[in-house]
């Protein structure tokens, strides 16, 4: 008789913090589904920012291969750079899954990725794999050169305005909620210059936003990069130029319904190669990557 093999052992990511606070509520059900489940696992919460990702680096450190993530987005941004960016394994042997318990899980969006740990978990005892990208920015931060690689969505000018703003309020649960701000923080924005580089290209203008998509989702379910695909090896771009920030709110439905790129100020490409963004002049281009 052949013995049964022993199940692997799960490394558990918790951001109790995640969701208003529901992440933390939900580790006793995630603990009980574990052990109905017959899988091995360790637990680990986070207790600041960046510290998912140097738990996960931690935990591959010492042999684990499988992580669970239990959070949002900003959540499995930070396991996805302590996966991609250690350099103990390659990250192809690390098997990686998502509980998501956020205000947005955009990213969980892509691949349909349920929430309730009775219907989510159950999928970890065999586990259907696929390969996906994973973007990589490099930027300047207080005169420093830095990079961060993000597994979704990299928002420039008024994104990345938007989440500096954001930082200043308590996370958004209500989509609505959301949006409201999103408004709000529109008519304190400056639009100004940047110069794109991609595909043999220069564009150079006013630009309102500037994204660039692994996955197609951000903002809660917003598709801004409609054209991208996680697996084709190609960086979604999209860029919206000098917009009026009336049609910006009479346009707000375009932005979750997938045809932003009908609009004739705003154009979407693939690029198989890198795309730069630079400032032009004294105005700054603000990077958000917290997908």
């Amino acid at each position: 008789m052949n013995a049964t093999p022993n199940p692997v052992r799960w490394y558990v990511i918790i951001n109790p913090a995640a969701g208003s606070g529901l992440a933390g509520q939900r580790r006793r059900q995630i603990e009980q589904t574990l052990k109905a489940l017959g899988l091995p696992y360790t637990v680990k919460f986070t207790e600041s920012r960046g510290h998912a990702t140097r738990l996960a680096e931690d935990g591959i450190l010492k042999g684990y291969r499988h992580i669970l993530g239990v959070g949002g987005d900003g959540t499995n941004h930070e396991i996805v750079n302590g996966i991609v960016g250690q350099t103990f394994v390659p990250s192809q042997d690390i098997t990686y899954a998502l509980l998501p318990v956020g205000t947005g899980n955009d990213w969980a969006r892509t691949y349909r990725l349920s929430h309730d740990p009775a219907k989510r978990l159950p999928s970890l005892v065999s586990p259907q794999t696929v390969l996906q990208d994973v973007g990589l920015v490099e930027y300047e931060y207080e005169g420093e050169r830095r990079r961060r690689y993000f597994a979704n969505v990299a928002g420039m000018a008024y994104d990345a305005y938007l989440v500096q703003q954001l930082e200043q309020h308590p996370r958004q649960s209500s989509r609505f909620l959301y949006l409201g701000l999103i408004l709000r923080y529109l008519f304190k924005y400056r639009i100004g210059p940047a110069r794109i580089l991609f595909n043999g290209r220069v564009v150079e203008d006013d630009f309102y936003t500037i994204n660039l998509g692994i996955c197609p989702y951000s903002g809660g379910g917003m598709r801004l990069v409609p054209q991208a695909v996680p697996d084709d090896g190609l960086l979604a771009l999209t860029f919206a130029r000098r917009v009026s920030k009336l049609d910006v709110i009479l346009q707000t439905g375009r932005f979750y319904n997938g045809t932003i790129l009908e609009h004739p100020r705003i154009e979407g490409f693939q690029s198989a190669g890198p795309v730069t963004v630079e400032p032009v002049g004294n105005f700054p281009t603000l990077l958000e990557a917290d997908g």
